[in-house]
């Protein structure tokens, strides 16, 4: 088989194509990435010399039909999977725009140029944000049939792409499914993510920035254990539903930064606080039944080995994030957001 990976520059895409081209030895993956500042082609570096006969990078927009189309005839494949997106929350506040750009209207160019190319499957990747946030004395989570309640900019683009791709399943037939997943973690994430961002603050003995609503809870998974059900979904899951991919796991910011401190071994005194950006969620969980009943799917890494994992990974690969890093906080003051309201 064949599989068109929009977004396979990224955090989880990379990840995935990794997984799946070491699991499926048999199959082939282009890679569609427009490479802006969270895509790296050195996140793939090792997929490019080992599996060359079984790997293409194409780069480009998918919010760009007449590139999205030709890309397609070409390649001609059977199952695209979605990942690309616009997808920092921090982002999302100062330049709305591009995430409805990319995530809302880039998918839709995305499944026009599949329909018309006559793609046998489609499967998107979306986030837990898109059902809003929790309180944080609640014992709720968010389950399939959830009401979509998205409080941030990115949250709404994620929202509104999920149901253009309901829409083109319920109008035009196609073979679709979504996900929804809790927040990933693991080896090449981008260091405006929480825990890179931390790690390599303490690594580097600076100042790990929290929000004043530290005690905010998020639900963490492991992004290998996020490949493997993406694996099942394609493979098994019902066409036209949705399945949540969450690991039960939820930390604080605060427990998160005092992980990462204690891993590193540096001291608690490097957490500073700064004010939340606007419409800062308070608690995401995500009910991840569904897909343990229809597919087997069960999260397998524990959190603390993958966060000692995790923590490694950017210890080893300093070349790796330091450019990023420093780019981040060219771009972007979490400290300054009292000044932009």
């Amino acid at each position: 088989m064949k599989l068109l990976v929009t977004g396979g520059a990224g955090f989880i895409g990379s990840n995935f194509i990794r997984y799946w081209l070491g699991t499926h030895p048999d199959d082939a993956i282009v890679n569609f990435d427009l490479l802006t500042y969270a895509g790296d082609r050195q996140s793939l570096a090792d997929v490019e010399r080992s599996s060359a006969d079984r790997y293409t990078f194409v780069r480009g927009d998918i919010g760009d039909p007449n590139a999205t189309e030709r890309l397609l005839r070409e390649h001609r494949p059977e199952t695209i999977v979605n990942f690309a997106a616009e997808s920092h929350n921090s982002r999302a506040v100062l330049d709305p725009t591009a995430f409805m750009r990319t995530n809302a209207l880039g998918t839709q160019v995305l499944l026009e140029a599949a329909r018309r190319a006559g793609t046998a499957r489609f499967h998107h990747i979306s986030t837990c944000e898109v059902y809003g946030d929790l309180p944080l004395d609640s014992s709720d989570s968010f389950s399939e049939t959830s009401p979509y309640r998205p409080r941030t900019p990115y949250n709404a683009s994620k929202a509104a792409a999920d149901l253009i791709v309901r829409a083109y399943h319920e109008t035009f037939g196609m073979a679709v499914t979504i996900s929804n997943c809790a927040n990933n973690y693991g080896p090449y994430q981008h260091p405006e993510k929480a825990i890179p961002l931390f790690t390599t603050s303490a690594l580097d003995g600076e100042p790990l920035t929290l929000y004043r609503q530290s005690a905010n809870r998020r639900e963490w998974l492991h992004v290998d254990d996020h490949c493997r059900a993406i694996d099942l979904i394609l493979a098994h899951g019902r066409i036209g539903e949705t399945y949540n991919v969450g690991s039960g796991v939820e930390k604080s910011v605060e427990e998160i930064a005092d992980a990462v401190l204690a891993a590193t071994g540096v001291s608690v005194s490097l957490k500073t606080y700064v004010d939340d950006r606007p419409g800062h969620d308070r608690r995401y969980l995500l009910d991840h039944g569904k897909i343990e009943r229809e597919l087997g799917w069960r999260p397998q890494i524990d959190f603390t080995e993958g966060l000692r994992q995790a923590v490694r990974w950017y210890a080893d690969n300093r070349s790796w994030w330091l450019p990023k890093k420093k780019q981040h906080a060219a771009a972007l003051d979490e400290a300054a957001w009292s000044a932009r309201r």
